[in-house]
């Protein structure tokens, strides 16, 4: 399929949203809350969306894996965001067409978009590192890439081996072997995960989740501050068991009482390659919570260092992961309890 695997920009909600005028239950600076109404969207429709694959929406940050300077490398997202004067210039020409509409789409999505706003570009953005490049499918406009319904321009830099920014990306990969650390799906055993090494090369041209200790406050339990974890998970890969029909209600029941929909929201990935999002937030429904579906699945670590010539670093997941090799755990909070368990007999 497409679009399986490939998140290069905001994901617009699958149903149209309403604004109410309450404080964002996902975001404490923000004075409005986006919520879901009974409507699955009209362009979601004609795409087939009953037919999408449903996937599992992750709490990570986002990454690319591409090559730069001729190697297969990982890049962090970076969007190109406006400058003090253009921002407080678009928060104003936001909050007047929220008053003049009453409602509003996801402000992320490129529908109900026949008022925009007068961008000027480059010169109302920040500048931007020196590798920085547009997201697949950013618009161009007279050789400038332009910002979506946020204001943001998304883009991708390469990880920086000696920033310290970069720090929690560079321990999932060894970009000198151009090799990572993924989590996926064992197809073949039901519900339990699989930790593996995998070439960068294989995965070029694909995004991914970063999850873990030290990212948007580890809401699947992965490491601790002590033995800190780091893990990629492909862009649709995890499957999510979603009612079909998309009734607002029924998928609502699910996330809220099905253990199979403890989970951040849900991703559809239709045949068109367009994605399309629901948020638990979009549904009045709290995150983080805890046990997400994610962290109570077994998983198998499959992590053989050894054709590599790596050197021994403790700050590696691929290193700290290598002693479980050929192991499985009971869950993904589970392997820290294991690797401590190895320290303390050694």
């Amino acid at each position: 399929m497409a679009g399986l695997g490939s998140v290069q920009q905001k994901i617009p909600c699958v149903y149209e949203t309403t604004v109410l005028n309450e404080p964002s239950k996902k975001r404490s600076y923000q004075q409005y809350n986006v919520v879901a109404t009974n409507t699955v969207r009209q362009i979601a429709k004609q795409e087939s969306i009953d037919t999408a694959v449903a996937t599992e929406k992750l709490d990570g940050t986002c990454v690319f894996i591409s090559e730069f300077q001729g190697k297969p490398w990982l890049w962090a997202r970076l969007d190109r965001k406006p400058n003090k004067a253009a921002e407080k210039r678009f928060k104003k020409f936001q909050t007047q067409r929220r008053q003049g509409k009453g409602d509003a789409d996801d402000l992320a999505s490129t529908e109900n978009s026949e008022v925009s706003f007068p961008w000027e570009v480059p010169s109302d953005f920040k500048e931007v590192p020196e590798h920085w490049i547009p997201a697949s499918g950013v618009p161009i406009s007279n050789g400038q890439p332009q910002p979506d319904a946020n204001g943001h321009i998304p883009g991708w830099v390469p990880v920086d081996p000696k920033s310290r920014q970069h720090c929690w990306h560079l321990t999932a990969v060894d970009l000198t072997h151009s090799i990572g650390l993924v989590l996926r799906e064992k197809t073949d055993e039901g519900r339990k995960l699989q930790v593996d090494l995998v070439n960068l090369s294989e995965l070029l041209g694909k995004t991914a989740e970063l999850i873990g200790t030290h990212v948007n406050g580890n809401p699947y339990g992965i490491g601790n501050k002590a033995t800190p974890l780091h893990l990629m998970v492909l862009h649709g890969s995890i499957k999510a068991t979603v009612p079909c029909g998309l009734h607002l209600e029924e998928v609502r029941a699910w996330l809220e009482g099905n253990n199979s929909g403890r989970m951040e929201g849900v991703v559809w990935h239709c045949e068109s390659g367009s994605l399309y999002k629901l948020h638990r937030h979009h549904v009045n429904l709290p995150w983080p919570m805890k046990d997400p579906t994610l962290s109570q699945r077994p998983v198998s670590i499959t992590v053989d260092i050894t054709p590599y010539e790596v050197e021994e670093n403790n700050t590696s997941c691929l290193w700290t992961l290598s002693k479980l090799n050929g192991q499985t755990c009971d869950s993904l909070p589970a392997m820290v309890r294991v690797l401590d368990m190895l320290s303390s007999h050694s």
